[in-house]
C-alpha cells in the first residue's frame, strides 16, 4: 500500500473532485459518513455521550459532518469548535451551516478563556481539531485544552491523524499532540504511525476508503510504501518440477565466535529453511562440533583460528554471502573482512559483528559490492551513521547513506523500513516477542538464502522481513510474548510462506438472537 504524502493528498483530492464531477463539500460528506457509519456500527445506537471537538479547517468540517449523522440518528452528541483562527475553510463553513438544520444545539465555541468541558471517563470524544495540514504548533489554550481531554481518560478517535502530529517532521514537543486510542486515516495510512517517535499517539489505526480517484492511486509514486501479504506475493518465485538444489543459490555463511556459535548456527539454519539450495558455514574451528552436530544439512569450513575468525578463505563457489552474525570485532577479524572483501563479488548480507566493524573502519564500507544488505537495529545504525535527533532526520540520514554506496539498508524495528534508492518500505508483520536473543540472526539468514535462490536484493529484504515478521506472528500464537525464542521463528517459516497463498476469509456474519 503507498503511503502519501501530504501533497499527494491534497492533489488526490482536487483529481477526485474535477474527474468525479462533484464538490469538495461532497468529498467532505463521504469521508464523514464513512467515519459515521463506522461508529454507527459498532454503537448501534447506544446512548453513550460523544463529545466532538472541531477545527475551523477542513478537518473540523469532516468532524460537523459525523456530528450532523451522529445527531440526525438519534446519538447524544456534543458538538465543539476550537475557535483557534479567525480563518475557515469553505467546506468547513458549508457543514457548519449544515448542523444548524438538524439541531437547536449549536456547536459551542471553545476560545482562549474556554471553559473545560466535562467529560466522564465512560464518555467518548472524537478529534476533528487539526488535519494534516497543521504547519506550526498548537496555541498554549489548545494544548491546554488536549491536555483536559486526555485527563478525562475517555476513549478518544482521531479523524484522520491525531491533532497536532505532522505527517513530514518530528513534533516539537511530545505534548503538542492527542493521544488516540483509535484512527480512522482517510485512503491510505500516514508515515508517522509507525515510526519510534510517533506510532503511541494512536494506540490502533484502520484506514477508510472515501473514493480516491483510483487511476491516481494507481499511477502516483510515493517515498513510502506499507509491505503486506499483497505485496510480497507478487515477488514470489514458484519452483519448477525438474529443479535441483544448486538452482536455488549456494549461501556462505560467515560468523560465530568462543561462546558466540549459536549466532551463525541460527542464520545458517534460517538460510536453508528459506529455501537457499545449499549452505556452508565458514566459522572458527570451536565451533567445528557445533554445527555438524547441530545442523547437518549444513556443510562446514574452518578458520585456521580456534576462537575466532581470522581470514576468510572458502574452498566452494557460493553466491551470496550472510556475514557478521556472533563473529566479534577483534583486530585480526577486521583484517579477515577487509581482505575479503577486497577479493569477494558477491553480493552479502551484512550483520551484527561486520556492520559494527564497517562503523569503525568506514573506509571498508566503499568495498562492500553494490546493491548489499546491512541490517543493523537501531544501536547499530548510530555507531554506522551518527546521531539523529528524530525519526525524520535518521530515515533522510539512511537515504543518503543508501544512495552514496549502493547499499540496502534494513532498520530492525517493530515496524522494520527497508531504505534503497529513495524508497522505504515499511514492514507491517512481527510482534514484541521477537525482542529475544538471535531474532536478528535469523532475519539474516531468511534474507540471505533468498538472495541465494535469484530473488534482487530489495525483493530479497522486503520478502525476507515480511516472512521472519509473520514466522513470529504465527509462533508467538503458540508461545505468547514472553516464551518465543529465535528457534520458534525458524521453525515456522515454512508456515509463513504458505500463508501467503492462504485466502483471507472473513468472519461469518453473528447471528440475531
Amino acid at each position: 500500500m503507498k503511503l502519501l504524502s501530504k501533497e499527494q493528498v491534497y492533489e488526490g483530492d482536487r483529481l477526485t473532485t474535477e474527474r468525479q464531477g462533484i464538490l469538495s463539500s461532497d468529498l467532505m460528506e463521504r469521508a464523514g459518513i464513512q467515519i459515521f457509519n463506522w461508529i454507527h456500527d459498532r454503537m448501534q445506537g447506544a446512548q453513550v455521550p460523544i463529545h466532538i471537538f472541531c477545527g475551523i479547517g477542513n478537518n473540523g468540517g469532516d468532524g460537523l459532518v459525523i456530528a450532523r449523522h451522529l445527531i440526525t440518528h438519534g446519538y447524544e452528541v456534543n458538538t465543539y469548535i476550537v475557535n483557534y483562527s479567525e480563518k475557515r475553510s469553505k467546506d468547513f463553513l458549508v457543514n457548519y451551516d449544515r448542523i444548524k438544520g438538524v439541531t437547536k444545539e449549536w456547536p459551542i465555541v471553545l476560545n482562549e478563556e474556554f471553559t473545560k468541558p466535562e467529560i466522564a471517563p465512560q464518555d467518548i470524544i472524537i478529534d476533528a481539531v487539526f488535519g494534516i495540514g497543521i504547519n506550526r504548533p498548537p496555541a498554549d489554550w489548545v494544548l491546554d485544552l488536549f491536555r483536559h481531554l486526555e485527563s478525562t481518560k475517555a476513549f478518544t478517535l482521531s479523524v484522520d491523524i491525531p491533532s497536532g502530529l505532522y505527517t513530514d517532521r518530528a513534533l516539537e514537543d511530545a505534548s503538542h499532540a492527542i493521544r488516540a486510542n483509535y484512527t480512522l486515516s482517510f485512503q491510505t495510512p500516514k508515515l508517522v504511525f509507525f515510526l519510534k517517535d510517533t506510532y503511541s499517539y494512536t494506540v490502533q489505526w484502520e484506514v477508510l476508503d472515501i473514493g480516491i480517484d483510483r487511476q491516481y492511486l494507481g499511477n502516483v509514486e510515493t517515498k513510502d510504501e506499507l509491505i503486506g501479504k499483497n505485496e510480497v506475493v507478487v515477488k514470489y518465485q514458484p519452483r519448477d518440477k525438474y529443479a535441483h538444489k544448486g538452482d536455488y543459490g549456494h549461501a556462505l555463511m560467515i560468523g560465530g565466535s568462543y561462546g558466540k556459535m549459536g549466532a551463525i548456527t541460527l542464520a545458517s539454519r534460517a538460510s536453508l529453511q528459506a529455501g537457499a539450495g545449499l549452505v556452508t558455514s565458514y566459522i572458527p574451528q570451536c565451533g567445528y562440533n557445533i554445527l555438524q552436530n547441530s545442523l547437518p544439512e549444513a556443510m562446514v569450513e574452518t578458520d585456521p583460528h580456534t576462537n575466532r575468525i581470522t581470514e576468510i578463505k572458502s574452498s566452494i563457489n557460493f553466491d551470496v554471502v550472510g556475514i557478521g552474525m556472533g563473529m566479534g570485532t577483534h583486530a585480526e577479524t577486521v583484517g579477515a573482512l577487509r581482505t575479503f572483501l577486497e577479493q569477494n563479488k558477491a553480493p552479502m548480507v551484512m550483520d551484527a559483528d561486520a556492520v559494527n566493524m564497517l562503523s569503525k573502519n568506514q573506509s571498508m564500507i566503499d568495498l562492500v559490492p553494490k546493491n548489499s544488505i546491512l541490517t543493523p537495529h537501531r544501536g547499530e545504525l548510530r555507531r554506522l551513521i551518527g546521531e539523529w535527533s528524530d525519526d525524520f532526520e535518521m530515515l533522510e540520514r539512511v537515504t543518503q547513506f543508501s544512495n552514496k554506496y549502493s547499499l540496502i539498508v534494513v532498520i530492525k524495528g517493530a515496524h522494520t523500513i527497508t531504505v534503497f534508492e529513495d524508497k522505504r518500505y515499511i514492514n507491517t508483520t512481527g510482534n514484541p516477542g521477537m525482542a529475544t536473543a538471535g531474532s536478528g540472526d535469523v532475519l539474516s539468514g531468511v534474507i540471505t538464502g533468498l538472495m541465494g535462490q535469484n530473488y534482487s536484493a530489495i525483493d530479497a529484504a522486503i520478502m525476507g522481513v515480511y516472512l521472519h515478521g509473520k514466522s513470529g506472528d504465527l509462533a508467538v500464537e503458540k508461545t505468547g510474548y514472553q516464551s518465543l525464542i529465535a528457534g520458534d521463528l525458524i521453525y515456522h517459516l515454512g508456515a509463513s510462506f504458505l500463508s501467503l497463498f492462504e485466502q483471507d476469509v472473513p468472519p461469518p456474519p453473528e447471528e440475531e438472537s
